[in-house]
């Protein structure tokens, strides 16, 4: 699994998800319980994980519909 988004906005990471899905690409949120341990401050982001054979079309399909993102390279 490789990481195609890391960001501390709860909104747009589950933007990215639903947009991802949408596309039928399976995805996986990480350290959402680090983000709780610290607090819920924001210190630290949470990573939207796709699996290593959908992540070129992940990355072309957050490009495209979410554009505020900063997708991985």
């Amino acid at each position: 699994m490789r990481a195609v988004l890391k960001t501390n906005n709860l909104v747009q990471l589950n933007f990215a998800e639903a947009v991802l899905k949408d596309a039928g690409i399976a995805t996986v949120i990480f350290d959402t319980q680090m983000s709780m341990t610290e607090g819920s401050v924001g210190v630290l982001p949470r990573r939207l994980m796709v699996s290593d054979e959908d992540f070129a079309q992940a990355q072309q399909v957050l490009r495209e519909g979410v554009p505020d993102a900063i997708v991985e390279p």
